[in-house]
């Protein structure tokens, strides 16, 4: 697995957690509890930008990365229609 998927996976995982404290706050009716989730929320945000920087930089710097991993989708989305059928 190259840097650059490994970067998307992280930067994947960081978005979802982001997502989720986000859903945490809103679900909540506590007012310090709403603040603590936002706040997790707009720290996250935070590596989630840095993660999108790096992301760029790496695929900017190494080009092939990006078309491997491009070419590891495909061939992932082929391989589940694949089991599908």
């Amino acid at each position: 697995m190259t840097t650059y998927n490994k970067l998307e996976q992280a930067l994947a995982a960081a978005r979802g957690l982001q997502s989720d404290f986000e859903t945490f706050s809103l679900d909540t009716k506590d007012q310090q509890t709403q603040q603590m989730f936002s706040q997790l929320a707009k720290n996250i945000g935070g590596a989630v930008q840095a993660l999108q920087t790096r992301l760029g930089f790496v695929g900017g710097e190494e080009p092939q990365y990006v078309q491997q991993s491009m070419g590891m989708d495909q061939q992932q989305q082929q391989q589940q229609q694949d089991q599908q059928q």
